[in-house]
């Protein structure tokens, strides 16, 4: 029948199992992705992506949703040495919200370097690890591990080096071989996960991923890119000989225009000079500086996302705008 271990009933569990206010989140960031539609009343919309069945939530359904924390744990450590821990965090909880923290956890231990560029008054920063490939592994770190088994995620963060481990080898017939091309068929162990976070936008369904990994890793001129798989798990790793420390000679850089094309309507113009020029507005504050209501401001930005010209990075404590070359 096809089914993956996600999309099967959890023993004992019912809808009143899961958190109602995740459930409300996790349709109006689906709904405002624009890749599919869900209706409002939460029964209907988890029955109509096969999440609750005769009142059952799936597995998928309960790492996303569940009420009680199920200890999936992502265990991050900062080290000196490899056998030197400097700082160490458990995290579990919703799926969404661990994604969220251990992003934020793994921003808190790395190294920025700051730049004043002349294209604006304000300073550059540039992270140590290029920060969407940072996101890209702990996904796919999360979304394909073999949930069966009772190892936690590890991320481990060294001088000069990140590595990410999950449980759960390479799926089905990828091969490491595979994932080194830009034409590979990517296996999905675990579908509804996947699928709740295409759906979300958070990521693309047909395993691009790694591809996008290489290519955010490109202007990091000493940084290498290596994975293998280990025991019964899945280890990547990103390390460098050099920091990189300017943007000055990134070919990315030239790409982005002072002014953004004729082609882009008047309001999302605006708001994309916004956002490049105030990586933390705000909704509200595009809101009042655009005059449109806050509903259409998020209309625009779904639009914008759409079209690969903007992401959102961080936590809600600490977000911001990211903005891409237009090509």
């Amino acid at each position: 029948m096809q089914y993956s271990w996600d999309s099967y009933p959890y023993i004992g569990a019912t809808f009143d199992s899961l958190n109602p206010g995740k459930i409300t989140d996790f349709i109006t960031k689906v709904n405002s992705a624009g890749r599919f539609h869900l209706p409002e009343k939460q029964v209907d919309a988890l029955i109509k992506l096969n999440f609750l069945k005769n009142d059952i939530p799936t597995n998928a359904a309960m790492i996303l949703f569940s009420k009680k924390n199920l200890l999936y744990n992502v265990h991050i450590g900062r080290f000196k040495t490899p056998s030197m821990i400097i700082a160490d965090k458990m995290i579990n909880g919703n799926l969404y919200d661990v994604v969220e923290e251990s992003m934020q956890t793994i921003i808190g231990h790395l190294k920025f370097a700051f730049e004043i560029t002349g294209r604006t008054t304000q300073r550059t920063e540039i992270p140590e690890y290029p920060l969407e490939a940072l996101r890209e592994l702990l996904l796919n770190s999360l979304i394909h591990r073999d949930y069966k088994s009772s190892t936690d995620v590890q991320i481990k963060i060294f001088d000069q080096k990140i590595t990410f481990f999950n449980p759960g080898g390479l799926y089905g017939n990828l091969t490491e071989e595979d994932l080194k091309t830009d034409s590979y068929q990517a296996s999905t162990r675990n579908k509804q996960l996947a699928e709740a976070f295409y759906l979300t936008h958070d990521i693309e369904k047909y395993g691009s991923g790694f591809i996008r990994i290489r290519q955010a890793i490109a202007n990091y001129p000493t940084m290498i890119f290596n994975f293998h798989t280990l025991g019964q798990g899945f280890l990547a790793e990103f390390s460098y000989s050099e920091q990189k420390l300017t943007i000055k000679n990134d070919p990315a850089l030239d790409e982005v225009p002072d002014k953004v094309p004729d082609s882009l309507s008047e309001n999302l113009t605006k708001i994309l000079l916004e956002i490049q020029n105030n990586k933390n507005v705000s909704m509200n504050d595009l809101a009042n500086t655009i005059g449109i209501s806050k509903r259409k401001i998020l209309d625009n930005i779904n639009k914008l996302r759409k079209m690969g010209l903007i992401n959102r990075v961080g936590n809600n404590k600490s977000r911001y705008w990211q903005v891409f070359p237009i090509h």
